[in-house]
């Protein structure tokens, strides 16, 4: 009898993309702790932790390759440094510490790490798995990596404290947020150069497509608010108001049918739920302490997100929005990624 392998299905991390439409017996979820430094592995049939495995510094940003036998995470030398902390008063970064973490599924280990730029947090894969664009929020940057020769080809410009990437559909443009511009920066990877950049609110996050290309969503986590973007013309069409401003909007996960958008929401401990037909809040409910990286099972059925100060993981079944099951894992757990079983 051959082994099991993992195949890509989903990854959500604050951000979105595609999913396959068959639906495997089991599939396992990846979470990265940001201050141990490591990955837990929760096995979906029991939701319990299958292995811990060390990483590096500040794992964050997580991604899969197209065969779902490798995952890549961003990992940093540069120290916490929570909003209203005065950063002169920081240690300098270990840059020896940052890179892109290469993880091989079937040995179950790091392999390897790649250059990222300076600080990578988020990232996003090239279709056909040969690039990644990556936030560098020290230096006001995104950098190109070749994962061929683990090397960044390309250091582009972008706004101050870059955050989310998320590459478009159809290949051709990276949406890059800058969270002290208030801004999404366009990179059109032709050139790579950026083609645009248009202001959507304060702090934006993350940035979810919509399969078709035709729209995207950016959370902004100080306007308690998900702006809506037309992704052909590269211009905000609307503002969906979640609540007041104790609502913090932070990363997206759609549905499998695309018809639904999960948005976690941060201190306010919610999930809200964006029905895409309409652009518009269909309800909310009860997630986790912080709710950050939010990911949703290949059948749509359950949702998973990543509780940095409690150091779980929320397991919610869908049918009746309520948390099933809180999942412990190592420290901070930040992003989430799913992957399906083939045997």
């Amino acid at each position: 009898m051959t082994k099991p392998h993992w195949i890509l299905l989903i990854f959500c991390a604050g951000v979105l993309t595609g999913c396959s439409r068959q639906q495997p017996a089991g599939y396992r979820i990846y979470v990265t702790n940001e201050a141990s430094g490591d990955l837990s592995v929760i096995d979906s049939a029991g939701h319990e932790v299958a292995a811990t495995v060390k990483l590096g510094k500040r794992p964050r940003g997580i991604h899969a390759s197209p065969d779902g036998s490798t995952i890549y995470v961003a990992l940093s030398g540069s120290p916490f440094a929570p909003p209203g902390v005065d950063e002169s008063t920081l240690p300098p970064p270990d840059r020896r510490a940052d890179g892109i973490g290469v993880f091989d599924v079937r040995q179950n280990k790091l392999v390897r790490i790649l250059e990222g730029g300076h600080d990578p947090e988020q990232f996003d894969l090239t279709k056909d798995g040969n690039f990644l664009y990556v936030s560098n929020e020290d230096s006001s940057a995104a950098s190109m990596v070749d994962l061929k020769t683990g090397t960044v080809k390309a250091s582009i410009p972008v706004g101050e404290e870059p955050e989310g990437v998320t590459i478009s559909p159809d290949g051709k443009f990276v949406y890059v947020t800058s969270e002290n511009d208030g801004a999404v920066f366009v990179i059109d990877t032709a050139s790579n150069k950026v083609l645009k950049s248009f202001p959507v609110g304060r702090r934006p996050r993350s940035v979810a497509f919509l399969r078709d290309g035709s729209r995207a969503y950016v959370t902004l986590e100080n306007d308690g608010a998900v702006s809506v973007v037309d992704a052909a013309t590269h211009e905000p069409l609307r503002t969906i108001t979640l609540g007041d401003r104790s609502i913090k909007p932070m990363g997206l996960a759609l549905s499998p049918d695309g018809t639904k958008l999960y948005v976690s929401a941060g201190r306010s401990h919610k999930v809200f739920v964006i029905e895409t037909a309409g652009d518009r809040v269909m309800d909310s409910f009860e997630a986790g302490e912080r709710p950050w990286g939010i990911a949703v099972s290949p059948d749509g059925k359950t949702l998973y997100t990543a509780n940095g100060p409690s150091n779980d993981v929320s397991v919610i079944d869908l049918a009746t929005r309520t948390v099933t099951r809180k999942v412990k894992v190592s420290d901070r757990p930040w992003g989430v990624l799913v992957l399906g079983k083939l045997n």
